[in-house]
């Protein structure tokens, strides 16, 4: 059956009997479980706001002629990715979370167009195997993850070097039908939630590394896999019940680590299987796709920057000069990020498979943004909402019979505007900055898609310094140069910085 809706989408989860655990706990089905289910309306939105909106976030499947989710689609254009990114804004917007879809969707463009040069240079049929994967993936609509991050052991060593061999995921054996994984993924985005993984190493591998070169899909429920569920601050409130002190009660992230002990894959979903040679290129087409994808970040800060807005208004204070301030500071910084992620989408250029891709360099930058500037918005959101977001009554307390009463006399603040209604804002605030939802919009801000160092390593691969040396050189009259040369020295830096997208 075809997935259209989030009804649907939820009823598909149901019955996978997937190993999951939680607080020391087998959980027997994560679709009923009060701390589960948030994220699991997260990416049911992502299907009803295909309904809603399909031009938005559905295309025509190349594959099978039908509408799918954006998610799954391969880009063909520049139009392709800005419209990703229009989207993830827009799903932060309804959210307030992560929705858990972009690792899967960053994932199988670049193993698009790797796989295709990997074929080239190999002789392999990945490609094809891949092409054919993704068609039963359009068939059905799936919700496919990505599994990238190791668990990586000791940092200072290599793969093969690691005193205990599972640090990554690797091959342990094979017969005529395929091969077997073991090892182990961390922080895994929204994987108990997906229908398929892509699992693929995560970093450059040497020739001593071949076993761990390897990517494939596997469903979610294969056996072998165990799933042990992620922590997040304040994510017992969910089991309390009521709706106040949660924050946002209906939508949340997820992530957990992921147990492969020895994991089949057949012959027909592997991708990658021994060319170590590919594993840098796919990590880096990889991380440029994810990392301007944190524009869903701008769509969360929208949420938050509203919220600031209502408590100011709430407390009585919205024409304060300091407060209007404060809300122009968060929005310039909220336009900075979606700015950047979106202009690396609009540099994007066709691979030799066909599918585009975004620009590294602004990709990074656009990374480097979100470790920082969400940091600074919740720090201003804080501000805003004063200490009486974190010294709150409970909700338990709100509806006390003897002291609920004193708690509507005492937080009351502006006439008109209910107590429970500064209250429930509160919480919200306190959710993103601190709580559940903090998790996607602080920490994942950080590290997710490789922590700031990585981007500023990218950055200084990518910054093209003897170029911007020479052009000083000639303008000071150090050097000359003809036009001619001109044009021959710019060639690689003009393709990228100056294309121009189509129409």
């Amino acid at each position: 059956m075809k997935i259209e809706t989030g009804d649907q989408y939820i009823d598909s989860l149901r019955g996978r009997n997937l190993k999951v655990y939680l607080f020391g706990e087998r959980v027997e089905e994560p679709v009923d479980h009060p701390i589960m289910r948030p994220s699991i309306n997260a990416v049911a939105e992502t299907y009803d706001l295909g309904v809603r909106a399909p031009e938005l976030a559905t295309v025509i499947s190349p594959f099978t002629g039908e509408r799918v989710s954006r998610f799954l689609n391969i880009c063909t254009s520049t139009r392709d990715l800005v419209l990703q990114n229009k989207m993830q804004r827009k799903l932060g917007q309804n959210t307030g979370t992560c929705f858990q879809r972009c690792v899967g969707m960053d994932a199988s463009n670049a193993l698009y167009s790797t796989t295709y040069e990997m074929d080239e240079a190999h002789g392999t049929a990945y490609h094809d195997r891949f092409k054919t994967f993704l068609t039963d993936m359009h068939r059905h609509n799936y919700v496919v993850g990505g599994a990238m991050t190791d668990v990586k052991g000791d940092r200072s060593l290599a793969p093969h070097q690691q005193a205990d061999p599972d640090m990554f995921v690797r091959v342990v054996r094979r017969d005529d039908q395929g091969v077997y994984i073991s090892g182990a993924k961390a922080h895994q985005t929204g994987c108990v939630n997906s229908h398929w993984m892509l699992v693929m190493p995560t970093m450059r591998l040497s020739e001593a590394d071949r076993d761990y070169a390897i990517i494939g899909a596997v469903p979610v429920d294969a056996e072998g896999i165990t799933y042990i569920y992620g922590r997040q601050s304040c994510d017992m409130r969910a089991m309390e019940g009521g709706s106040i002190d949660t924050g946002n009660n209906l939508y949340g992230g997820q992530e957990a680590m992921v147990i492969f002990d020895e994991v089949f894959i057949p012959h027909e979903r592997i991708f990658m299987d021994g060319e170590y040679d590919y594993a840098a290129l796919l990590v880096e087409r990889f991380t440029a796709y994810h990392r301007r994808s944190y524009v869903c970040k701008s769509g969360v800060g929208d949420v938050l920057i509203g919220a600031a807005a209502n408590i100011a208004e709430m407390n009585g204070v919205p024409k304060a000069s300091h407060i209007k301030d404060k809300l122009v500071e968060m929005t310039h910084l909220n336009e900075t990020i979606y700015a950047t992620g979106i202009a690396a989408s609009y540099q994007g250029y066709a691979t030799k498979s066909g599918c585009y891709l975004c620009d590294d360099m602004i990709a990074n930058v656009c990374k480097h943004h979100v470790t920082k500037l969400p940091y600074e918005i919740a720090r201003l959101a804080q501000d805003l909402a004063g200490g009486m977001m974190v010294t709150m009554p409970s909700e338990a307390d709100l509806n006390h019979p003897e002291i609920g009463a004193l708690i509507k006399k005492y937080l009351k603040a502006k006439e008109s505007v209910p107590v429970e209604d500064r209250m429930r804002m509160l919480r919200l605030i306190e959710n993103m900055t601190l709580g559940r939802n903090a998790v996607g919009y602080l920490t994942e801000s950080m590290h997710g898609a490789g922590s700031p160092q990585a981007q500023r390593i990218q950055i200084g691969r990518a910054m093209q310094l003897e170029y911007k040396k020479r052009l000083s050189r000639v303008l000071a009259g150090i050097d000359s140069i003809d036009e001619r040369e001109t044009i021959d020295e710019l060639t690689g830096y003009f393709e990228r910085v100056f294309r121009v997208p189509e129409a």
